[in-house]
């Protein structure tokens, strides 16, 4: 039976829904839209780097303003959390391969990266500071201690997506459902393969979005498949789990036969 509600298409990454093959290329879109926000980015943290400057600056001068650097390690903070945000979002659009390692933990935590270096030189100039007194370099150690850890948690992406987990998430609905076609709503935390699915179709919302899994990670940064709907598209289609190929398994096949 389909769904009653509104089904509205999301184009995005990848959003034909037709069967592709198991791999995973972001639109010219997607791709333009990362590189803007990674310019964003990257800007917002030369602005923080700039601010931590120039409170490093102000401990060279007698008296210590410590009102001003405050309010620059302030600005610091904003600009590298906001860069921070702007970079993992970027990542969701246009994802790094985990066939680079050294390129995939650069891509994916460079916002670790940049608050340590946006913060741990002022805390270094703090406590080795002889314009500073005890209390003063306790104070100002604290704020800046604490906004480095502020800006490292934020930064760090304790699940940073890859080229291999979309391709490997599409390859697995294909299997399920024919095609790379899912569904999910404005509140949702999983993506679906049928839009009459009960979990979906219930009086909390009225709008149902269709797209590809890339589509859904982009839209929503949804990852997971709704369980009920994988168990039902085994049951009518007769799959059996014993035949489903991962990509990364597909790939080496492919490549033992080319070689």
């Amino acid at each position: 039976m389909a769904t009653t509600k509104t089904v509205t298409r999301v184009s995005g990454t990848g959003s034909a829904p037709e069967k592709s093959t198991p791999a995973f290329v972001p639109t010219p879109e997607s791709k333009g839209k990362a590189t803007q926000l990674r310019i964003i980015a990257v800007i917002l943290w030369v602005l923080g780097i700039a601010a931590q400057i120039g409170a490093i600056a102000l401990l060279f001068k007698v008296p210590i303003s410590m009102l001003w650097i405050i309010i620059l390690i302030a600005v610091d903070l904003v600009c590298v959390i906001i860069g921070s945000i702007l970079w993992k979002k970027s990542n969701r659009l246009d994802p790094a391969s985990k066939k680079d390692k050294l390129k995939f933990f650069m891509q994916s935590q460079l916002g670790i990266v940049t608050a340590i270096i946006a913060f741990l030189p002022l805390v270094i100039f703090i406590l080795t500071s002889k314009n500073l007194d005890g209390k003063q370099k306790g104070i100002l150690g604290g704020i800046v201690g604490a906004a480095l850890l502020i800006a490292v948690l934020i930064g760090a992406d304790f699940n940073p997506p890859s080229v291999e987990e979309y391709a490997e998430q599409g390859n697995r609905v294909e299997w399920l459902k024919g095609n790379n076609e899912v569904f999910w709503t404005k509140s949702g935390k999983v993506y679906h393969l049928y839009d009459d699915c009960s979990h979906i179709n219930s009086n909390r919302t009225d709008e149902i979005f269709a797209g590809t899994v890339a589509a859904a990670h982009e839209d929503k940064k949804i990852t997971n498949l709704c369980k009920t709907c994988e168990n039902r598209a085994i049951k009518e289609r007769g799959l059996n789990e014993a035949d489903y190929v991962p990509v990364e398994a597909a790939g080496q096949a492919v490549e033992e036969l080319t070689d």
